[in-house]
């Protein structure tokens, strides 16, 4: 029997000192950095000399670069119970994969993803007010963190998700302020690198005030980074908030006068990602004319802005007034979806170059009640990677 043993521990060994002497270590990480990252955990189990090349940050710097293929992250809520689930799903359609459960409460709640390089940000309960909780999730490895709450006394509060181009790291801006003093703002920053809140001293461009009590701050616009730059939408008048993560300092940035909405009050307008570029939607006045306006800033430094009309196939308001959600870094729109059954919903696609529709069908892997207990949130794309996040207990409302 030991001996029987003793042959198979050299069978491994002999195995993995093949596998180390077959390539040259930068061939292996070449070919691996090229497969899905299924694929590459996969391999992770066949070789210790594997395991150590695919787990270093080199390794994982390059995958992310030369990664193209784009998931769908996805929340919904279950309205019988209060639970929300998160999947991830393939842009090709079918059934998509379930990534965990966060027990919440019956009442609704507010939500909002954003994307960068292969991590998603996720925050959920009341985004204006300091009553939320944000997670950061790698959907690939099904990894996540849960944003420690900050040291601070202030009650309105926000986190906008950035990546901070020329330090190749991961961040989350947080905009605060107390009802007190609302003429006052704290500005904090979570960076992903050393998991801490760092404070910092920053002054708002001249005539801009994120005074509450003249409702100037319209966070329900989203936010959005492109160019190591984090946007956030200001109203009356409808303008952006730009804040560079770079220099820490910010600006605005003017939208065309084309792109007001009527309503300026209640602006219906969002930010979108557009091939990494900054665009802004909104519909007004799509019921009118059946068609949708996207401004895209397709050149940022001289602020050039170029619009992209869509033209609905049949009435938008009978398609379910759909409306752009993401696109990844592709030339394709996704819209708000509509649910068919307890278990499928389907997303409108929009594709700039044909200026076709198309549709994608996705099967959520558990029955919900009824039709209309399903309450589909956040639909965003992200890019495969391997980028690691920081060892955490679970809590209790999250279940896998």
């Amino acid at each position: 029997m030991k001996a029987l043993e003793q042959q198979q521990e050299q069978s491994d060994d002999r195995l993995e000192q093949k596998a180390k002497l077959s390539y040259p270590e930068e061939i292996i990480e070449e070919i691996f950095s090229r497969l899905p990252v299924k694929s590459i955990l996969r391999f992770r189990s066949l070789s210790k000399p594997w395991v150590s090349i695919i787990s270093g940050p080199r390794f994982t710097k390059l995958q992310i670069t030369r990664a193209t293929r784009t998931a769908l992250f996805i929340s919904a809520r279950d309205r019988s119970n209060g639970d929300r689930h998160l999947f991830s799903g393939s842009l090709d359609g079918g059934a998509v994969t379930h990534l965990m459960t966060i027990g919440t409460s019956y009442c609704p709640e507010d939500t909002e993803a954003e994307h960068l390089n292969g991590l998603v940000c996720f925050t959920y309960g009341d985004l204006f007010h300091d009553d939320n909780i944000t997670l950061v999730l790698n959907p690939s490895t099904h990894k996540f963190f849960k944003l420690p709450d900050r040291v601070s006394d202030n009650y309105i509060a926000s986190n906008l998700f950035g990546f901070d181009e020329s330090r190749n790291e991961h961040k989350v801006l947080n905009i605060s302020q107390s009802f007190e003093d609302s003429d006052t703002i704290e500005i904090m920053i979570f960076s992903l690198s050393n998991y801490s809140w760092r404070k910092i001293d920053v002054d708002l461009p001249v005539n801009v005030s994120l005074n509450v009590s003249r409702h100037r701050w319209y966070y329900s616009g989203g936010s959005v980074c492109v160019n190591s730059t984090v946007h956030l939408m200001l109203r009356d008048p409808l303008e952006i908030l730009a804040f560079d993560l770079r220099t820490e300092k910010f600006c605005t940035v003017k939208i065309p006068s084309d792109a007001v909405p009527q309503d300026t009050l209640h602006p219906c307008t969002r930010f979108i990602k557009i091939n990494g570029l900054l665009g802004i939607v909104s519909h007004d006045r799509v019921e009118e004319s059946n068609e949708m306006h996207i401004w895209i800033l397709q050149d940022y430094e001289k602020r050039v802005w170029v619009k992209e009309t869509i033209r609905f196939p049949g009435s938008w308001i009978k398609m379910g007034r759909p409306f752009p959600l993401d696109s990844g870094n592709t030339d394709e729109i996704m819209f708000s979806p509509s649910v068919l059954s307890e278990d499928l919903f389907e997303v409108p696609i929009y594709d700039m170059k044909s200026r076709c529709f198309k549709s994608i069908q996705l099967t959520l892997d558990r029955q919900f009640v009824w039709p209309e207990a399903v309450e589909l949130e956040e639909i965003k794309c992200y890019v495969e990677s391997l980028i690691p996040l920081q060892n955490q207990q679970n809590d209790t409302y999250l279940r896998f």
